[in-house]
């Protein structure tokens, strides 16, 4: 669990961990400088569970360097991620691990609703593609970063470049040169639409700009192949939308 400024929502989003019916887990959080009171937060939780480690970056570095600091830091051999302000339901890890130990796979990801600052439903369902190739994690981002786990006994420790933007991406795309990525198709985390967020607002050039970046200095592209790979990230976005985002029942 990357940090940052995350003082109004951090402590809802580890309770969500501490109510997981599955309950050998241990939360590593890693607060990239915050200037609110994040830590003192998740300080004062983790006093009480010893199930949560919380870390402080010395420099802010970014939430990929958060990232790749919790992965080395982690023991359990199943990781999965959650934002500062996204939730889980409370058998997500109960049952994402299920269904990777019945499918016998390494790399999974489950559906995910939104909700607004306040927790309210905003009545989206995201959703994805079966199975995910390495080819089809190319073509788009399909899993929601709160809803993905892999076998680190398998994958090893994923590190991946310092990338201000895209950096889960960068993340699925290394995995899944290892395994494939199945859905377990029902709804088990909440995705929270910050209007505050430091990614809110940015404009289709931004989009397109900070894609650019992914291929061509997060995957070592030269540009051309970069652009491509930027067009085709933008085709099967607008398919998702299309196809994989629909209403809650």
């Amino acid at each position: 669990m990357p940090s940052y400024n995350s003082e109004r929502f951090i402590a809802e989003s580890i309770k969500s961990v501490q109510l997981q019916t599955y309950g050998d887990w241990e939360l590593l959080v890693v607060d990239d400088c915050s200037k609110d009171g994040t830590v003192a937060i998740a300080e004062a939780i983790a006093k009480d569970d010893p199930r949560i480690h919380v870390f402080s970056n010395e420099l802010n570095s970014g939430a990929a360097c958060s990232r790749n600091r919790a992965l080395r830091e982690a023991k359990g051999d199943w990781i999965a991620f959650l934002d500062s302000d996204d939730l889980w339901k409370p058998e997500k890890l109960k049952k994402q691990l299920a269904f990777m130990s019945k499918n016998g796979c390494s790399f999974s990801y489950t559906e995910y609703e939104t909700i607004d600052e306040g927790g309210r439903s905003l009545g989206r369902r995201y959703s994805g593609p079966k199975r995910i190739t390495r080819a089809g994690m190319r073509r788009f981002c399909w899993p929601g970063c709160l809803t993905v786990m892999y076998d680190r006994r398998k994958i090893g420790v994923v590190q991946i470049a310092d990338l201000k933007k895209h950096n889960d991406y960068a993340m699925w795309l290394k995995v899944s040169a290892n395994a494939d990525c199945l859905l377990l198709p029902e709804v088990l985390g909440r995705y929270r639409v910050r209007t505050s967020s430091v990614s809110h607002g940015v404009g289709f050039r931004g989009q397109v700009a900070h894609l650019y970046v992914l291929w061509h200095e997060g995957e070592g592209m030269c540009a051309s192949l970069a652009c491509w790979r930027t067009f085709i990230n933008l085709v099967f976005g607008a398919y998702k939308k299309m196809k994989y985002v629909n209403n809650c029942d």
